[in-house]
């Protein structure tokens, strides 16, 4: 599926709006009242990943939310059994909805009687500003292999951000035109939590005018965690292939970009089912 709408401060500079809107695949602002003409399923692209027979990490809808509530459930559960089926590759679905996730991800495994989490796939959510952090108590009660938390575009601190079961952390401030600046002592105190409760931590950016304006390190030093234990069980099987792909009509530099913007985290191929 590609398109959106916004539901919260981290969406303003959504770069998958930009790019829709350059490109031509929406014709409208990402804006509630115009969510049925922008939100398109593409139900022709769900059995790309069966064709990569290489193991990849795959980002899932980069340019949408695949929990966004005009998604039927039956699709996102055709999503589910797709990465189930192929099961050679990990994914990772990030979305501002987790709330729906929980209840979507939690029928599908109700429906399926004795299946675990999917072990090749991560849940995420993301949390911009202490107002959000909620969405983590959602992100808890979702079946996952993976949990994790995205603080990208990190828009103030977190104190009340409770990191119980979640298994890594993205901190990063805003980059683009109008970016939004980031106060080092959000890093620092996220970081420190991460520690803390030994959850793995990965600092993207500082943010800036460029994703890379201001550089990476915290502190003196780069953070680039990872959730150990579950890269320790891919890589038993085989090497994850982390080369980026286009996606056909966009130049590869912005499909790059909006990854890592958004997610930060190496993901190796942009799906939009």
């Amino acid at each position: 599926m590609t398109g959106c709408s916004k539901v919260s401060p981290g969406c303003a500079h959504c770069y998958a709006e930009t790019l829709s809107l350059r490109f031509g695949w929406s014709q409208r602002p990402w804006l509630p009242q115009y969510a049925a003409e922008n939100v398109v399923l593409h139900p022709e692209r769900l059995d790309q990943p069966l064709r990569w027979r290489q193991p990849r990490r795959v980002f899932v809808n980069s340019m949408s939310d695949l929990f966004h509530e005009l998604v039927p459930d039956a699709f996102v559960h055709e999503v589910f059994d797709r990465m189930a089926e192929a099961s050679w590759h990990s994914y990772q679905i990030l979305t501002k909805r987790p709330e729906r996730m929980a209840a979507v991800v939690g029928a599908y495994y109700v429906q399926r009687p004795g299946t675990q989490p999917l072990p090749n796939v991560w849940l995420g959510t993301s949390i911009e500003n202490d107002r959000w952090t909620g969405r983590a108590d959602a992100l808890r009660a979702t079946p996952a292999a993976i949990r994790f938390i995205s603080a990208e575009p990190i828009l103030g601190p977190l104190p009340s951000l409770d990191l119980t079961a979640i298994d890594w952390l993205i901190v990063g401030g805003e980059s683009g035109a109008g970016a939004r600046p980031m106060d080092a002592a959000w890093a620092c105190d996220l970081r420190d939590y991460a520690l803390v409760t030994r959850t793995a931590f990965f600092f993207k950016q500082w943010g800036g005018r460029t994703p890379k304006a201001r550089g990476r390190a915290l502190d003196g030093r780069t953070w680039d965690e990872m959730p150990l234990a579950r890269l320790a069980a891919l890589s038993e099987d085989s090497e994850l292939d982390l080369v980026a792909e286009s996606v056909d009509s966009v130049p590869c530099d912005l499909v790059g970009k909006g990854a890592e913007d958004e997610l930060g985290a190496g993901a190796g191929v942009l799906v939009e089912a």
